[in-house]
């Protein structure tokens, strides 16, 4: 599994095999089941994790029990609670499995140390953390200023195969409308 991580650190950095052995080192190689946690609200978050295979999600619960999905994460992405991963304060999320999955995970201090000594991977982080504040911020921005036509269409078009593996409840959920909506929706587009 970390083989797959180092193929996505290659094709994003140049790195030496000696920086390459220091990250191996501090890893962990974790699967999970589905609807297995990775992190539960209430917990404080000390990981960041590398999808390597499967499928996660962000999300909260109200207090009337309703999910409010936040975030999927697949294959080479990562997924972490980054306001209680930083501030150290219990996480509002849970995050756990849609699908069996596996991840390589660090523990905050190793990352911390990793960025500060080797440049490269630094760099490597700086940039993934800066695209996905862009893609947070479109969506908040598209959360708020298009409809829910509008909302389902650029989802199907960005991640085309979140549409296809993600349960149609959970789209609905993550895009802020009824999953009864979703389905009209879909009949529409076909």
């Amino acid at each position: 599994m970390f083989e797959v991580f180092k193929a996505y650190i290659l094709q994003r950095a140049t790195i030496s095999e000696e920086a390459l052995a220091q990250i191996e080192a501090v890893s962990r190689v974790r699967k999970f089941r589905k609807k297995q946690y990775l992190l539960q609200e209430g917990d404080v978050c000390h990981l960041h994790a590398f999808i390597t295979k499967g499928l996660m999600r962000t999300y909260s619960v109200d207090d009337s029990g309703n999910e409010h999905i936040i975030r999927f994460a697949m294959e080479n992405w990562w997924i972490s609670d980054r306001e209680s991963l930083l501030s150290g304060q219990p996480s509002r999320f849970n995050i756990d499995a849609i699908e069996e999955s596996e991840v390589v995970v660090f523990e905050k201090a190793d990352m911390e140390h990793l960025t500060e000594t080797i440049p490269a991977f630094n760099q490597m982080i700086n940039n993934i953390l800066n695209k996905s504040f862009v893609v947070s911020q479109t969506r908040i921005h598209e959360s708020i200023s298009t409809n829910a036509e509008e909302k389902y269409q650029n989802f199907v078009k960005r991640y085309p195969e979140f549409a296809l593996r993600v349960p149609q409840g959970m789209i609905a959920s993550y895009l802020g409308i009824t999953p009864e909506t979703l389905s009209r929706l879909r009949r529409l587009k076909h």
